[in-house]
């Protein structure tokens, strides 16, 4: 049922298109008849070795790529994006307080008022103080800009988020904090998510099912329970084993 759905994605075959400024050589394809759900409030994990498409798969999703076969059904609005590096995701000559306030303001339904209200809302619920609104991305800590790029992603109240290995860049201890905020927002914002990483440690621990991708296509997927404790294609058995 559509309703219980927030993302569709039927038969995508996408990728890029040699050839100069017209673009107009070969297609080299990087996905490859790419089929899946992302169900509402839940986590689904996506798992591949560095250049399997993940990446290209995002960008297929938010519609920066369209996809040469196959459809990409939205049931909410576009889903907004969590990066890796927050630091290269953040504008360095802009504090806090504008980078959360600007979408509000192109967005242009609220008074200034409101933009400040909301701003400061979104920052208690990623657990930031107020007096990192007038601080510029180079003068916190790398868990802080996670936090702030967090607070960007939902700033316009998205029901879907894409993140792309949003923990890698981080040290251990606050990769545990940053899991355990995303799981806080899921419950008080009614959030699904789709979570690439490579860390299958850091899926194990997240996510509610799990998609396997090789080479652009989905080789494996279901719930974390099967594909850590039962995985089927030699590719995922392969990829665990690395990661023990």
């Amino acid at each position: 049922m559509s309703e219980d759905l927030v993302l569709s994605l039927r038969h995508v075959t996408s990728g890029y298109r040699d050839g100069g400024l017209f673009r107009r050589g070969a297609v080299q394809e990087v996905l490859h008849d790419v089929s899946f759900d992302v169900r509402h409030g839940e986590i689904l994990g996506l798992v591949g070795e560095s250049g399997t498409g993940k990446s290209t798969l995002a960008r297929t999703i938010l519609g920066m790529l369209r996809p040469d076969s196959g459809e990409v059904v939205h049931y909410t609005k576009r889903p907004q994006m969590i990066f890796q590096d927050p630091y290269s995701s953040l504008n360095p000559a802009y504090s806090v307080e504008w980078t959360l306030e600007e979408p509000l303001r192109i967005y242009g339904k609220y008074d200034r008022a409101e933009r400040k209200r909301r701003v400061r809302e979104m920052l208690s619920r990623v657990e930031l103080p107020e007096e990192c609104l007038k601080a510029r991305p180079g003068e916190l800590s790398g868990g802080q800009r996670q936090r702030v790029s967090i607070a960007a992603a939902l700033i316009r109240r998205p029901r879907f988020l894409i993140a792309d290995e949003p923990v890698s860049a981080l040290d251990v201890t606050i990769q545990a904090q940053i899991l355990e905020l995303l799981r806080q927002l899921r419950q008080e914002l009614d959030l699904s998510y789709l979570f690439i990483s490579h860390d299958l440690n850091v899926v194990y621990q997240l996510c509610d099912r799990v998609l396997v991708m090789k080479s652009g296509r989905i080789v494996e997927q279901g719930t974390v329970e099967e594909i850590f404790e039962h995985p089927q294609d030699p590719y995922t058995r392969q990829l665990l084993e690395a990661a023990q």
